[in-house]
């Protein structure tokens, strides 16, 4: 097969879930296949990793996005005689003279069950063209089985279009020396007492005012002086938090970080006595899975996708219950005992997820669409 690949939402959308989604899988393909061909869109610096001999680096500019996704990449892919064309980025770049087999990326739909978490302009957009993209596409991957329910409940599709990969942590994310971790957080960022972490965004949906309010019910009655981390850039959904906290009268026990280098979330992880991600809606939900591949003990959500990540190595609660949500940390936290196997479990149940299985089940996916008799659209 000749594969085009657009893997400028690596540099496009560094540090996100759709950028590290994009970087991870392209590495593990052209690491497991060099039988099939592949070409690889890409805006920036930062391509040597991807130089191999059955890949062709295509540069293009990130000024001209329009004009590379109308005209340049359906004129290219036809030129270059592609057979399967990948659109990582919840099929941003489709056009429907593309010609040659297009598969896409639909990492969720939260936009069509939860457009009060998302900006009007990206809202109006995404409900604009995703009947189009997902029609005219033949093949659609997602990462979760909650996913592709989601996409079947609102489009009428054959699931046999649909191939489910779930995604993995980075190899980064593994358990470190605690000593270590803790003596650097006390030098680097003041944190001397034990604490329960948050990292994972501020957005409505990912419901941390019910992490505070659950907190605030228990941290007295604790056996240890904790403190509650909330880990992200400062931005105004967190300003509301940070208000909360005092309404609360728990900023005390709060620290809000603010920004963290990526590297340093590895020791965040491992530092931790436990960490609650009580989200609403995730397609898949990275913050659990680094967690446990870390052996931190998690508290998370019982809804969506997030279950299909956590199974068995974790604690579930519900997210609208903030007694529940209190109740689960309270226990963890008192019970030495109940985070030592829960950590066990954690680190266990991770080892289930790699990028590399991520990437063998997306060349499966490709080799599917290739074989299948049905035209492109």
């Amino acid at each position: 097969m000749r594969i085009g690949i657009d893997a400028r939402g690596i540099n496009f959308y560094s540090g996100t879930g759709i950028g590290t989604y994009t970087e991870n899988v392209l590495k593990n393909l052209i690491n497991i296949d060099s039988i099939n061909n592949y070409n690889i869109y890409w805006s920036g610096n930062n391509y040597e990793s991807i130089k191999k001999e059955n890949c062709k680096i295509i540069m293009t500019s990130k000024k001209h996005q329009r004009f590379f996704e109308d005209q340049y990449f359906p004129a290219n892919l036809s030129k270059e005689k592609i057979d399967i064309y990948h659109m990582p980025q919840n099929g941003i770049g489709f056009s429907e003279e593309i010609y040659c087999k297009k598969i896409i990326t639909i990492h969720d739909l939260i936009p069509y069950l939860m457009p009060e978490t998302v900006g009007k302009g990206y809202l109006l957009k995404f409900l604009k063209e995703m009947p189009l993209i997902i029609g005219g596409s033949d093949g659609i991957i997602t990462v979760s089985e909650f996913s592709k329910r989601d996409i079947l409940k609102f489009f009428p599709i054959d699931e046999n279009k649909i191939f489910v990969t779930p995604l993995a942590a980075d190899k980064k994310y593994t358990p470190l020396d605690k000593v270590f971790c803790r003596n650097f957080l006390k030098d680097m960022y003041n944190l001397a007492d034990p604490f329960i972490l948050y990292l994972g965004g501020f957005s409505e949906r990912k419901n941390v005012a019910s992490i505070l309010s659950a907190f605030s019910k228990i941290y007295k009655d604790l056996n240890k002086n904790y403190n509650l981390v909330i880990v992200g850039g400062y931005k105004d959904s967190s300003q509301r938090l940070l208000k909360l906290t005092n309404e609360l009268k728990i900023d005390s026990h709060v620290i809000f970080t603010g920004f963290v280098p990526e590297e340093h979330l590895p020791i965040f992880y491992n530092s931790c006595d436990a960490f609650v991600y009580p989200s609403f809606y995730e397609g898949f939900g990275l913050p659990p899975l680094e967690a446990m591949n870390c052996g931190a003990p998690v508290i998370a959500s019982n809804l969506t996708s997030i279950p299909e990540v956590v199974g068995d190595g974790g604690i579930l609660i519900n997210p609208y219950s903030i007694s529940e949500i209190s109740s689960a940390m309270g226990n963890l936290l008192s019970n030495d005992k109940l985070r030592e196997e829960l950590s066990y479990k954690a680190i266990k149940r991770a080892s289930e997820f790699s990028w590399e299985n991520t990437a063998i089940n997306t060349l499966k996916a490709y080799e599917s669409v290739y074989n299948a008799n049905s035209p492109s659209q």
